[in-house]
């Protein structure tokens, strides 16, 4: 009883309770209040694909310095695997989440930007002087702005092509050009000059930056099912694909990845030849995805 005539309302604390309860009231709910709250973390398996492709870029740039420049390409090939699985691993076990989305996008920039940029100048381009280190500025620009541009056209370009040359083909292009000089001067068979052979990678290196930022579509092999049954000669297939691989990895990586560098041009080229609008067009003409289409500038 002493409690409750201590703590009961007097008059003149009642009008001051109805204020107080009006304002509470009219106070705009925050976003996302009043919801239960979710644990905050990150999904382990896919980042640590990432994270591992990191580790073989910056691996890659600390081989270079100790001017062992063929390990510093095959780290950019383990890199560029490494990438491919992050995506699917993520998307097989459902543990796609915005930050990997970041992460993977800062991955490779250190990767396959970055880190083949300051590769390429401390192989050969230093040579040309203001020229060389150009050149790897061009590249390093060109795989950020291809990034960015990537994230910024998620859901207006068609999944089955990518708008310019991928980072990771770019990245295998001027590294398996680093691997086959290597490994065929090592066998005589190379007798250029340093200066030749630096101007040959300052096109590569021009070649592959530009070819980021350019609207040739690549094919991104992103339509192929992994789960889905395949005929008993795909498996032979694959079998010869690795028998070929491992005959001579520079050689073959090298020569495949320069076809697939010139191959978004020659698509281009058919396209514009045949009245055919580019893939990203097609899909934002057709109301095909439910995002605004990128911004003009």
């Amino acid at each position: 009883m002493a409690f409750a005539a201590r703590h009961a309302l007097t008059p003149s604390m009642e009008p001051k309770r109805r204020r107080f309860r009006a304002l509470r009231a009219a106070r705009p709910v925050a976003a996302g209040e009043g919801a239960p709250r979710r644990a905050r973390g990150i999904y382990l398996l896919p980042n640590a694909f990432t994270t591992a492709s990191l580790f073989c870029g910056f691996y890659a740039i600390v081989q270079a310095m100790n001017t062992r420049f063929d390990h510093a390409a095959m780290a950019t090939f383990v890199a560029m695997l490494l990438d491919s699985l992050d995506g699917r691993v993520a998307r097989l076990t459902n543990t796609q989440s915005a930050f990997g989305e970041q992460y993977d996008s800062l991955s490779d920039m250190v990767s396959f930007g970055a880190a083949p940029a300051l590769i390429m100048y401390e192989w050969t381009l230093r040579g040309l002087g203001k020229w060389g280190w150009l050149a790897a500025f061009v590249y390093c620009a060109g795989a950020a702005l291809r990034l960015a541009r990537f994230n910024a056209n998620i859901g207006v370009v068609d999944k089955r092509y990518f708008q310019g040359l991928p980072s990771p083909a770019a990245a295998a292009m001027v590294m398996g050009l680093i691997w086959i000089v290597t490994d065929l001067r090592e066998t005589k068979w190379i007798t250029a000059s340093p200066k030749d052979l630096a101007w040959v990678a300052w096109v590569f290196t021009v070649y592959a930056g530009v070819t980021m930022v350019s609207n040739a579509p690549f094919y991104s092999f992103k339509d192929i099912n992994l789960r889905r049954s395949v005929p008993f000669i795909f498996v032979i297939g694959v079998v010869l694909a690795f028998v070929l691989v491992s005959s001579d990895p520079p050689v073959v990586l090298f020569s495949l990845f320069v076809l697939y560098g010139l191959s978004g041009y020659v698509v281009w080229a058919w396209r514009l030849k045949s009245g055919r609008a580019a893939p990203w067009r097609e899909t934002t003409a057709s109301g095909g995805s439910g995002a605004n289409p990128p911004d003009p500038k």
